[in-house]
């Protein structure tokens, strides 16, 4: 395995301590700013109308069938995350964007602790996508969603989709969705890069002349080698990635 290009010597100018203090207090009004309109957002978001949705809309997990309801374990609320899958491919060739912001979800205790549950919606078969799951070591609620659900579920959507269910008694309903860019909360990787002072290295970014960018935003970001980035720690790590196909 070898590295993402390195040796960039792009640099900011040097100043003195005040006049770089006095820059950063003048972008944190900015940012300030942002995070309010976050909050402005986010309130315009609660208050959005919602659709109902069947709560026996099947989905396949490790002991068969089960109820989308019952995915909630309880809780009131659920975040579901529709992972993309390549049916019948080798583990090297599955969505390496999926791969990406799943493997940043780690944690569910907080969410847990504000009334919701979070699960993955994966697209193949459930043998086959859970050895990927496995191999990637992720420990989240992980269902397949069979063919006779997608329609129920997606609604003329595609998977990657990140979705917000409310659950109200026996009845469930969806409030949110997002995809694209809309994802990100997920990975905190990028919020991380953003405070660098070379950014994501992507090229439709905004950077000064001669700042280095290698990626466009066609899933290479999220590829080192030829793999998903997240891959290679593992096999590393001596986990197999055999899922089972006819290509693995």
């Amino acid at each position: 395995m070898t590295a993402q290009p390195t040796g960039e010597r792009a640099l900011p100018p040097i100043t003195d301590r005040r006049t770089w203090q006095a820059k950063i207090d003048e972008l944190r009004s900015k940012e300030k700013a942002h995070t309010r309109a976050g909050d402005t957002l986010a309130a315009e978001r609660r208050r959005l109308p919602m659709i109902e949705v069947d709560p026996r809309t099947p989905l396949i997990g490790a002991d068969g069938p089960v109820p989308l309801i019952d995915i909630f374990d309880g809780r009131s609320q659920l975040i579901a995350y529709f992972q993309m899958w390549h049916t019948g491919k080798p583990a090297a060739e599955q969505c390496e964007g999926c791969t990406f912001s799943t493997t940043h979800i780690t944690e569910l205790s907080y969410l847990h602790s504000r009334d919701v549950s979070y699960a993955t919606f994966c697209e193949g078969p459930y043998e086959e996508s859970s050895r990927y799951r496995d191999f990637m070591g992720w420990t989240i609620p992980w269902y397949s969603v069979p063919q006779n659900a997608v329609d129920r579920l997606i609604a003329n959507r595609h998977f990657g989709i990140l979705v917000s269910y409310l659950r109200d008694g026996d009845q469930i309903y969806e409030t949110y969705w997002t995809t694209g860019r809309g994802n990100e909360p997920m990975a905190p990787s990028y919020g991380l890069l953003d405070l660098t002072v070379h950014g994501r290295k992507e090229y439709w970014e905004d950077s000064p002349e001669g700042w280095p960018q290698h990626w466009g935003s066609r899933g290479g970001q999220f590829q080192l080698n030829g793999r998903p980035a997240a891959q290679w720690s593992r096999l590393e790590a001596g986990r197999d990635d055999d899922l089972g196909t006819s290509t693995g």
